[in-house]
């Protein structure tokens, strides 16, 4: 996912872009309000949320999200040390999606910007009438949970149906184990790696496609369109 990082602080963006890259982000640092308007044009510009610090040198943070939402409909979290009611009320009156007080746990974090995203995807990704991901003779119906292929259902766990419509999202894209940790578990990679293992082995064996789950060496896993 391309996420936007609106901070004027050079050394707050530079560790947090990193913490983010690790699990997945393609970030972008824009260190003005105005910088973070031209990398918006034209139409959000391909980003999937943006992080916006309240306290930004050429104009209020409450400013840049206002034009923002007059200009696209990518969630917005703001990101300050304003923790007061009022400040939170206005933000999100504003338009903003989400309000995370700093100082602020990274894994919180992390939670947030993944919940704004999937809150986006149906906005995004599906016309009306569409129910699912069809993947080759793969179908996975996203509001009933279910999948099937060649018309057989196959019973998952919730946690593999969750592993499996993340990558569906995305065929060909390589998701960072970290993320599919991340996004799915809600936790962090330490002590969880051995569960992904797992359940990628399920998924292959209940589909009985055992290639339709790639594992990227020392990356992570996408998940391979079938051939017809």
């Amino acid at each position: 996912m391309r996420l936007l990082l609106v901070e004027d602080d050079n050394h707050v963006a530079a560790a947090l872009s990193a913490v983010l890259a690790r699990h997945g982000f393609d970030v972008t640092h824009a260190r003005s309000g105005e910088e973070a308007l031209q990398a918006l044009v034209p139409e959000g510009a391909g980003f999937g949320v943006v992080l916006l610090d309240l306290g930004l040198p050429d104009q209020d943070g409450y400013e840049v999200c206002g034009k923002i939402r007059k200009r696209t409909s990518i969630p917005v979290i703001m990101v300050t040390a304003r923790s007061d009611v009022r400040s939170r009320i206005h933000g999100l009156n504003l338009g903003a999606d989400d309000y995370v007080v700093k100082p602020y746990d990274t894994g919180e974090l992390l939670a947030r910007i993944h919940a704004v995203a999937r809150r986006r995807v149906p906005d995004e990704s599906s016309t009306p009438g569409d129910t699912g991901l069809r993947l080759g003779p793969v179908l996975i119906e996203l509001p009933t949970r279910q999948v099937s292929v060649d018309g057989a259902v196959v019973q998952l766990t919730r946690k593999e149906f969750d592993l499996l419509a993340l990558l569906a999202q995305r065929p060909g894209v390589v998701f960072r184990r970290e993320q599919i940790i991340s996004e799915v578990w809600r936790t962090s990679w330490e002590g969880t790696g051995r569960t992904l293992e797992v359940h990628v082995a399920s998924l292959r064996s209940k589909l009985r496609m055992p290639a339709l789950i790639e594992t990227v060496r020392g990356v992570g896993y996408r998940l391979v369109t079938p051939t017809p």
